[in-house]
């Protein structure tokens, strides 16, 4: 067998790589758990590590936050802001053809972001004036993953729609690179690009509380966006409720439906970028063709020798990946859309006729030539999406995950005391009499002062 597993038995499959089993923390790997002895001294579980992380920095501060990147990260820091001056600095020292991919995405970022629809209205039709007024958030915190490897795709994707969305004030907190304990200077420069406020050299839960609590050093913020590993997850879900929140994003995830007319090798390629994610990343491709199942199982073994995250990409494809026969496309999109994935990628013939069949994904990638790949980078919406079958009711990070609307309530003295009656009755049905005196005071004394 191939690293890639085929289902001939697609209910089979439904139980098995397409059952949702909800985000949970209950098997923590051997590495983690060396990880929290070596800084904690003892036996916990992720959970409790993290909320001493959290109780300690919101009672302590800088003190607290130095301390714990100190014991987590082996980083001992003077200060935890990276100054605009090395923004700026980082961004001069790019080769020629990175500086323009980054430019490239940040321009089609903002120019899809700038097309979202967003903004007040008010009517006169329901008496008086009626509306919602849509106002941006103050200061939003973004988190942006690293440590092994920078992710400046994931700054702009962020950033971008906040600023587009007018918010006032844009932290990043981003760790250090594990190897130079600085923060990689693509990610500085993309920090330039987005017209970042302010970035810190923070990393796991410690900058979660940081953003969420505030600091000496570190402003609290309204809301945190931005995905993170294992502790940062666990730490947005704590201090969800002093913040406001994007998503709590589990690992990444892609859905291929594909027939016949597909390439095979351009599949293989796209079910390989997937799982080199992350070792907890799902792959999965649906098709009625065994000929194309069995050509893209060869291509996904040929490709696999000439990539460098070999070990990662096939940790994935045990553990969440496969190919599952289905009866028909009908079939594949019904349990694509049971599964609702964060990716799913339509590479059938005339793809454009199944778009409105599907309900569920955070992103539809429309043919071959709309891969996902492009819409990691430069496509221009945030690939920030829903995961862990999220996408059922949750959206990508757009441009209304930074604004508020706040409804404006003005009726006028006629229509406000024609509610009266029926207002004053629905109190008194829900056994609130003071609410009910307030309406009935009103229309007892025709809406004027008495």
């Amino acid at each position: 067998m191939g690293a890639l597993r085929l289902y001939d038995d697609w209910q089979q499959a439904r139980q098995s790589i397409l059952r949702r089993r909800g985000l949970s923390f209950d098997d923590v790997p051997d590495s983690v758990r060396q990880g929290i002895r070596r800084v904690f001294g003892e036996e916990l579980m992720p959970e409790a590590a993290v909320s001493r992380i959290l109780a300690d920095i919101r009672r302590r501060g800088d003190t607290a936050l130095r301390e714990w990147t100190t014991r987590i990260d082996g980083l001992v820091l003077d200060s935890f802001e990276v100054p605009k001056r090395a923004w700026e600095e980082a961004y001069a020292s790019l080769p020629a053809d990175l500086a323009e991919a980054l430019n490239l995405a940040a321009k089609r970022i903002r120019a899809f972001h700038s097309r979202q629809p967003v903004k007040s209205w008010t009517t006169t039709d329901l008496g008086g004036v009626l509306g919602q007024r849509v106002t941006p958030l103050a200061r939003v915190g973004v988190y942006v993953p690293g440590g092994t490897a920078p992710l400046p795709s994931s700054l702009l994707m962020t950033v971008i729609p906040a600023r587009v969305a007018g918010v006032q004030e844009v932290f990043v907190c981003t760790p250090p690179d594990r190897r130079s304990h600085q923060v990689p200077q693509v990610i500085l420069a993309a920090a330039h690009i987005a017209g970042v406020d302010r970035l810190f050299c923070l990393g796991g839960a410690q900058a979660i509380a940081a953003l969420a609590y505030g600091t000496e050093a570190v402003p609290r913020v309204d809301k945190i966006v931005g995905a993170g590993g294992l502790f940062v997850t666990l730490a947005k879900r704590q201090v969800y409720g002093e913040v406001g929140l994007d998503t709590v994003a589990g690992p990444t995830e892609t859905v291929i439906i594909a027939d016949d007319s597909a390439d095979p090798t351009w599949v293989a390629c796209d079910l390989l970028a997937q799982a080199e994610h992350d070792v907890l990343a799902t792959a999965i491709l649906l098709t009625p063709s065994r000929r194309l199942a069995q050509a893209v199982q060869a291509e996904v073994d040929g490709q696999l020798a000439r990539l460098e995250r070999k070990d990662e990409i096939l940790a994935a494809l045990a553990g969440q990946g496969g190919i599952v026969l289905t009866p028909d496309l009908d079939t594949a999109i019904r349990l694509a859309d049971e599964f609702a994935p964060e990716h799913l990628c339509l590479s059938v013939e005339n793809p454009e006729e199944w778009v409105d069949r599907v309900h569920n994904a955070g992103g539809i990638f429309v043919g071959e030539h709309s891969f996902e790949v492009l819409g990691d980078y430069v496509a221009g919406p945030s690939h920030v999406m829903p995961t862990g079958g999220t996408a059922r009711f949750a959206s990508p990070v757009n441009v209304l995950d930074f604004v508020k609307i706040t409804s404006v309530i003005g009726l006028d003295t006629e229509s406000a005391l024609q509610l009266c009656q029926s207002a004053a009755c629905l109190a008194r049905a829900e056994s609130l009499t003071a609410h009910a005196t307030a309406a009935e005071q009103r229309r007892e004394s025709g809406g004027t002062h008495g």
